[in-house]
C-alpha cells in the first residue's frame, strides 16, 4: 500500500516550484523566513549582510586555493534550499571536473551530493554551454544556476573542494533558501556521478545502481565520447531501463533508443528543451551531451531503484562489416531493414556478420564508448549506500578544450 506520508511528502516537492493562481501575493500560514548565503553573509544571519567596507561591495568573491575546501551554506535549522548560483574565473573542462560539490543533509558525514561542479550543473563532458531547462540553466555560458528544491529539517552544508593542482582566483556565489518548518516526512535530493571510460560489450551502463527506499528519480544528464574505433557510426541505439521496486531481470520501464528517451529521433542534434535537451552533439569529434528531466512524467519507487543504459549502435551492414575489418570490437544483435527486422540473439542459428545470407539492412550492434552521466533523486534517506566519487583523474581524462 503506498505511503500516505509518502504522498504528501512528494505533494510539497512538486509544488515548490509551482505558483498557484493567487500564491504571488499570499503569505505563508507559517511563518517563513527568507535566507541568502553569499559571501557578503556567509551564514545568512539576519541584519550583518555587506558589512565588509563599509557596506560598498566588500567581498563579492572568493579565492579557492588547490586542494582547499570551502562552504557556501552551513545552516542549522529547517528549510528549503530553492536557487543556486554560482560562477567561476577557470570555465575550462578540466577545472570543471575537478571542483567538487557536495551537499550534506541532517549532518552525515557522507554526502547525499558528490560529483563535478560542471555535469551537477546540466552540461556533461565538463562544458559550458548557454542553455536553459527546468532545473538548470546558464544564460550565456559563463554561469550555473540550479532551481531544484532541497529540503532539510535539521542541517545543510553544501561544499566545494577544488581537487585540481592549479588555484581558482575567484569563486562568485549566492544560494537562496527559506528557513520553515516540514511536515513529518520530507524527502532528501541526492545525484550520483560516474565514469566508465570504456563500457564493457553487452553491458549496460549504469546511471543509477541500485538504491534501497522510497522517493522520486528526477532524471539525468549524460556525456558521450565516442570509440574511434567505430568512426562515425551512430552510437545512441540503446534504450533507458529502469528497474521499479521487485523487477528482477528485466525493468517495468524501457524506451526505444537513446535519442528517443531525449525526444528526439532519428539523430541527434542540439536543443535545449525545459525537460528535455541536447546540448552538445558533435559528430565530427565525437562527443555528445543531452539530458532527460521527469518533470510531467514522474518516476516513483516505493521499495528500490535502478537506472541503466544500453551501449548500442547502429550502421548499414556493410559499414559495419569495414569497421569489424578495422579492428573495432562489436557485437551484431539486430537487422533492421523494413517491413522486416530480425532478431538475432533470437535465432537458433545467427549467421556470421561476413556470411552471405546475413540481411543486408541497418545493423544494430553492441559497442564500447567512453560514457558518464549525473543521476537526479530524491530518496527518503539523507545519505545512501552509493559508492564515492570517482577520483580527479578519471575525471579529467581525455577531455577537450572546446564544444
Amino acid at each position: 500500500m503506498i505511503c500516505k506520508k509518502l504522498i504528501i511528502a512528494l505533494g510539497v516537492l512538486l509544488s515548490i516550484n509551482s505558483f498557484g493562481q493567487n500564491s504571488l501575493y499570499e503569505l505563508p500560514q507559517q511563518k517563513t523566513q527568507t535566507t541568502w548565503t553569499s559571501f557578503e553573509n556567509p551564514k545568512g544571519e539576519k541584519g550583518v549582510g555587506g558589512k565588509e567596507n563599509k557596506g560598498a561591495k566588500g567581498h563579492a568573491f572568493n579565492r579557492l586555493p588547490a586542494g582547499e575546501s570551502i562552504d557556501l551554506v552551513s545552516i542549522e535549522g529547517s528549510g528549503i534550499i530553492q536557487r543556486i548560483w554560482l560562477t567561476v574565473s577557470d570555465r575550462s573542462p578540466e577545472m570543471l571536473r575537478s571542483l567538487k560539490i557536495e551537499m550534506f543533509w541532517e549532518g552525515e558525514e557522507k554526502p547525499a551530493v558528490s560529483a563535478p561542479l560542471g555535469d551537477f550543473f546540466g552540461v556533461g563532458l565538463g562544458k559550458k554551454v548557454p542553455f536553459e531547462s527546468e532545473l538548470f540553466s546558464d544564460p550565456e555560458g559563463r554561469s550555473f544556476n540550479s532551481f531544484i528544491p532541497m529540503p532539510f529539517k535539521e542541517e545543510a552544508i553544501i561544499r566545494i573542494t577544488n581537487e585540481s593542482d592549479n588555484d581558482l582566483n575567484a569563486l562568485f556565489y549566492d544560494v537562496n533558501l527559506v528557513q520553515k518548518e516540514h511536515p513529518e516526512e520530507i524527502l532528501y535530493f541526492h545525484t550520483y556521478w560516474s565514469r566508465n571510460l570504456a563500457t564493457e560489450l553487452k553491458e549496460d551502463f549504469k546511471i543509477l545502481p541500485k538504491i534501497q527506499g522510497k522517493g522520486r528519480f528526477l532524471g539525468t544528464n549524460m556525456g558521450i565520447i565516442t570509440n574511434e574505433k567505430y568512426e562515425d557510426t551512430w552510437w545512441g541505439e540503446g534504450e533507458v531501463k529502469i528497474y521499479l521496486d521487485q523487477d528482477t531481470e528485466f525493468p517495468s520501464l524501457v524506451g526505444s533508443g537513446t535519442e528517443d528517451y531525449v525526444g528526439a529521433a532519428y539523430g541527434q542534434g542540439t536543443y535545449d528543451h525545459q525537460t528535455q535537451g541536447s546540448l552538445i552533439a558533435n559528430s565530427e569529434k565525437g562527443e555528445f551531451a543531452f539530458y532527460r528531466y521527469h518533470i510531467p512524467d514522474p518516476v516513483y519507487f516505493y521499495e528500490e531503484i535502478q537506472v541503466d543504459i544500453q551501449q548500442i549502435g547502429g550502421a548499414p551492414r556493410d559499414k559495419v562489416r569495414d569497421l569489424v575489418a578495422n579492428g573495432a570490437e562489436l557485437i551484431p544483435i539486430t537487422i533492421d531493414y523494413a517491413p522486416e527486422f530480425t532478431k538475432l540473439l533470437e535465432l537458433p542459428n545467427s549467421p556470421d556478420l561476413n556470411d552471405q545470407d546475413f540481411p543486408n539492412g541497418w545493423t544494430n550492434f553492441y559497442r564500447s564508448d567512453d560514457v558518464s552521466a549525473t543521476a537526479y533523486f530524491y530518496l527518503d534517506k539523507p545519505s545512501s549506500n552509493l559508492s564515492a566519487l570517482q577520483e580527479v583523474e578519471v575525471r579529467t581524462k581525455n577531455l577537450s578544450e572546446s564544444n
